[in-house]
């Protein structure tokens, strides 16, 4: 299995989720233990470094930073970019591309 194939991509992008979810679970826990806690800024990297879809899903159904802002909103933020960066790699993936590679330069 390569990584470059996309049953592998969304095998990696699956798993994140569910291991945010996890987290979230388990930040969750804390709270109503009164016991040591995720901070907020790794919740929301984790959810910037793909697992969005997980952390949403922790939110809804755990009832979790429903009502605690800013998170809430860049949480949301956070979602928007992802799905405009996976419409642009269904819809427009030579564009996605391009943006990469002007970013990263080439290995000489």
């Amino acid at each position: 299995m390569q990584l470059n194939e996309p049953a592998t991509l969304l095998l990696i992008f699956l798993l994140l989720n569910v291991v945010v979810f996890c987290v979230y679970w388990w930040d969750k826990q804390a709270a109503i233990e009164r016991a040591w806690r995720v901070s907020e800024s790794t919740l929301l990297t984790l959810a910037f470094l793909g697992g969005s879809l997980g952390a949403v899903a922790a939110q809804q159904i755990l009832r979790h930073k429903t009502r605690k802002e800013p998170f809430r909103t860049q949480l949301m933020l956070i979602v928007a970019f992802h799905v405009i960066l996976g419409a642009t790699w269904l819809f427009a993936p030579d564009l996605l591309l391009d943006g990469v590679s002007a970013l990263v330069p080439a290995a000489a």
